[in-house]
């Protein structure tokens, strides 16, 4: 069914296990990363330079494959910084200041308007446009900025991209490698997406009232850097009050706009990511201009390079960590060459293969070990690399015990979109992280328990709709 485990798997396994075990003490992972890059590319090439050259390879593999992310990010950080400056975000948010007045509130607003937006597009761009408008709204009415990331995160990483109802795309593949239709992997994926969101929604909110009310949870709790520091009276003053409503109504305009071409055109993930991007360059430079008019061309430079300095800088943490788990994927043959064993179809699909060849198989077990299997293959911090070999994985299954496969399949799918999608994998839930200018780390931590919750239950449910 599979390859036999070798040295190389062995030692992923073990820094996995490492890297966690520092992540929950709160210690830097860093160099634990970067040991095993060098212990897993020493053992595959047996040369101390190709090793010592593969760290270097791995680090720019990771930062081509976050660059994308890196940039959109950068961008909107730019463009909030001269909204606040010139006083337009003041003007932006005060509709949704009327109706999002206490935390709660603002948590399951962002969060819902978050879900529905990503079935539509995913959630990279939501995440671009909800934080632009929402986050400073939250903050005053007393949510913390970690709060807000989390909304954004289990709505939109999670329940949205983990049924995707709409675009479809986890479904066909997972339903593609079961040999079942597409419609049946996502009827039997409703129940549990409910149930998986519900109670990890609802968790995450007992989590963050509690904290909140004990003060353990504060405005300031896993903020890296404020994306936009408080303006002076000076920059306020830029703008007369009837530009700045001006512009508080083109800017909703252009992004709706943005919304209705992404639909038109039907452009997501990637491409609907990079108009939202584009749009933001565009509204950058236009109100630089028409605020600091004959200084617009330098302070544009400017901003993109505050921008470009606050996504570099919480990028920073996560490039090591990302190039160790690009290992387990497509990355290795980039960085370290084509020296995997034979048979092999990556270390981590590797791993969940002789996982699920080793369990006996009945429905209980059988739905454990597509909850684990999807969860190994969401390591590498895509979420949808691994969900045809949880499809694979599912048939076989459920052809032994003779009955659950789109069920399985649907387990496997959310296990692995939720792990690797973008709620536990630091920089896969970058993007809300950074929008909101909180440490991926702590945002990770503070996702670990809510998800492993609603995974453990799902598991259950599913084992009833087998």
């Amino acid at each position: 069914m599979g390859v036999d485990l070798t040295a190389l798997h062995w030692i992923y396994v073990i820094f996995i296990f490492l890297i966690i075990g520092f992540m929950v003490m709160r210690r830097d992972t860093t160099l634990v990363s970067i040991m095993g890059i060098f212990l897993i590319a020493i053992t595959a090439t047996g040369s101390l330079s190709a090793s010592i050259s593969s760290i270097f390879t791995s680090f720019i593999f990771a930062i081509t494959e976050l660059l994308p992310t890196i940039l959109v990010i950068s961008i909107i950080v730019a463009m909030s910084k001269v909204l606040t400056d010139t006083g337009i975000n003041d003007v932006m948010i005060s509709p949704f200041s009327k109706l999002i007045r206490t935390p709660a509130l603002a948590y399951w607003t962002i969060g819902i308007l978050m879900m529905v937006i990503s079935w539509f597009f995913w959630p990279s761009p939501a995440v671009a446009l909800m934080g632009a408008v929402l986050l400073p709204v939250a903050i005053r009415v007393g949510l913390p900025a970690l709060g807000v990331a989390m909304a954004m995160n289990l709505f939109g990483h999670g329940i949205a991209l983990s049924g995707d109802f709409i675009i479809q795309g986890a479904p066909k593949l997972t339903s593609d490698a079961a040999g079942l239709p597409v419609s049946e992997v996502i009827s039997a994926s409703i129940p549990l997406v409910f149930i998986m969101g519900l109670v990890t929604t609802l968790t995450a909110f007992y989590f963050l009232k509690r904290d909140l009310k004990s003060g353990k949870l504060t405005n300031e709790t896993g903020l890296t850097t404020t994306p936009t520091a408080e303006p002076s009276p000076q920059q306020l003053m830029l703008l007369s009050s009837n530009q700045k409503r001006l512009f508080s109504i083109f800017i909703p305009l252009v992004f709706a706009l943005d919304v209705v071409v992404m639909s038109s055109l039907n452009l997501q993930g990637g491409d609907a990511t990079a108009l939202i991007g584009g749009t933001s360059i565009f509204i950058l430079l236009l109100i630089t201009m028409v605020s600091h008019r004959n200084k617009g061309l330098e302070l544009a430079t400017s901003y993109l390079i505050d921008g470009f300095q606050f996504g570099f800088k919480v990028f920073g943490a996560v490039i090591p960590i990302a190039a160790f788990f690009y290992l387990g994927d497509a990355g290795f043959t980039k960085i370290v060459g084509e020296l995997l064993p034979k048979n092999s179809h990556g270390i981590v699909n590797d791993l969940g293969v002789a996982l699920a060849s080793v369990v006996p198989l009945t429905k209980e077990v059988s739905a454990v070990t597509l909850t684990i299997v999807g969860a190994i293959t969401g390591l590498d911090g895509s979420g949808f690399s691994g969900i045809s070999l949880v499809g694979s994985v599912a048939q076989i299954f459920s052809t032994a015990i003779g009955a659950g496969a789109a069920t399985l399949t649907a387990l496997g799918q959310i296990a692995a979109i939720w792990v690797g999608g973008g709620t536990l994998v630091p920089w896969a839930l970058i993007p809300a992280a950074a929008i909101c200018g909180v440490d991926p780390f702590e945002l990770a931590r503070r996702n670990l328990t809510p998800v492993t919750i609603g995974l453990v239950v799902t598991t259950i449910v599913a084992m009833f709709l087998i």
